[in-house]
């Protein structure tokens, strides 16, 4: 039996090693990816996780260069799974480069966010 001295070490040597089941969702990719140039607008943005989402308290924002928002559909989870968030933008968007922002809820209940960039020619 560990002595009293030693039970706060055992304790947190097994939260510790429960880190991985407190993970967060973090992006694995994206359409379009991050950096890309593409020759046409996109019909839609579509942001795939590690984990599935909360797709309600889950965000998707779109703006351009200046910081102007775009418009967008609503956003929801891609069929057959809620590892992915697809929003559809309202019609072609211009020539330039553009910002996603995003902020994703996990069922665990914790937040991340992040954001990226595209360009369209």
């Amino acid at each position: 039996m560990p002595s009293s001295i030693h039970r706060p070490l055992l304790a947190f040597l097994l939260v510790a090693g429960c880190a991985p089941l407190w993970a967060h969702a973090v992006l694995q990719a994206s359409t379009p990816a991050a950096g890309a140039s593409l020759a046409a607008s996109p019909a839609e943005l579509r942001l795939s996780f590690n984990e599935a989402l909360e797709t309600g308290f889950s965000q998707v924002r779109l703006h351009d260069a200046g910081g102007t928002a775009v418009a967008t559909g609503e956003l929801h989870a891609a069929d057959g799974t809620a590892h992915t968030l697809v929003v559809p933008l309202k019609g072609p968007i211009a020539a330039g480069r553009y910002v996603v922002q995003w902020s994703a809820m996990g069922h665990d209940g914790h937040r991340t966010k992040g954001e990226f960039a595209f360009s369209v020619k």
